[in-house]
């Protein structure tokens, strides 16, 4: 007597049982956390970005209808005078400012680079104490300083303007770049440095050959920081230099306080143009700074 067995079928799966359940518990909270994580990215972009849209919308704005009480309104008439009369005010302070913030970046960043690659590889009696000492100079407030370096700039007979600004930027900037550059430089492998000797490279030859071409990260966060910060700068300005010679901020703020004061279209579409190159070099270069800060952060 032979029997057959009837192949098993299997039971259809049941929407709504606690092992159905449990699987989608997880994707459900993913994707509320995500929810909420958004929507929180997006409330603070729009806090952030309120001054712009005021900005924006204001410098667009004639001298009748640019005021403090239809700040959140937009034009009744769009005209483009207020930034023709702001570029024609401003243009020749920017031209100043990016002869004055290129160079002191990159003289910096440079020094700054031979400073951190000195205190990082090559060890000498005293090289904390002078490492310490150095970092003492970011924790000095410009304005404790600002009389006496003013005197001595003015003894070394330092053409007030651009020469003078460039070399306060520069000795300003060397403090924060021999950080970057010494807690980068401690990541590189020591093999890396010991080859070079065996090679017969001396401290010089390593720094050009070696250390340098590996260095890009940290240079492209020390140039936008130097950068950005030299841009900003007002202190400096006002004590080194005058509305003839001076900076972008400079001119900024005589715009603002002068004869214009009362059209505050111009202001805004000045301001504007006095920002617009930080923020195009942030969106241009954001990711490499960030990048180039976490390449230094880990020593390994």
């Amino acid at each position: 007597m032979t029997t057959t067995s009837t192949p098993a079928v299997p039971a259809p799966d049941v929407l709504g049982t606690p092992r159905d359940a449990a699987r989608r518990r997880p994707r459900e909270r993913f994707s509320v956390g995500r929810t909420l994580k958004y929507a929180a990215l997006i409330f603070f972009l729009v806090i952030v970005l309120i001054p712009v849209y005021v900005l924006f919308v204001t410098s667009f704005k004639g001298a009748g209808d640019a005021s403090p009480a239809r700040a959140w309104s937009l034009p009744q008439v769009w005209t483009l005078e207020n930034w023709q009369t702001a570029w024609t005010a401003l243009s020749p302070a920017i031209w100043r400012t990016v002869q004055m913030v290129v160079p002191s970046a990159i003289i910096a960043a440079f020094l700054g680079s031979l400073n951190g690659f000195v205190l990082s590889r090559w060890s000498f009696k005293g090289a904390n104490v002078v490492f310490t000492l150095i970092l003492f100079g970011m924790f000095i407030p410009y304005q404790a300083v600002m009389i006496p370096l003013n005197q001595l700039v003015l003894g070394m007979g330092i053409p007030s303007g651009v020469p003078s600004l460039i070399l306060l930027h520069v000795i300003y900037g060397i403090p924060i770049t021999t950080l970057i550059f010494r807690n980068y430089y401690m990541t590189v492998p020591h093999e890396l440095v010991e080859a070079a000797r065996v090679d017969g490279a001396g401290m010089l030859r390593t720094y050009w050959s070696i250390i340098l071409p590996i260095s890009i990260p940290s240079f492209v966060v020390v140039l936008i920081w130097q950068f950005t910060s030299a841009w900003n700068d007002f202190l400096f300005a006002v004590f080194f230099s005058s509305s003839q010679n001076g900076p972008v901020t400079l001119a900024l703020n005589n715009l603002a306080n002068g004869a214009l004061l009362q059209n505050y279209g111009v202001s805004m579409a000045g301001a504007l143009f006095a920002s617009l190159p930080t923020l195009l070099v942030y969106i241009v270069l954001g990711k490499y700074f960030v990048g180039g800060l976490m390449s230094g952060s880990v020593k390994g």
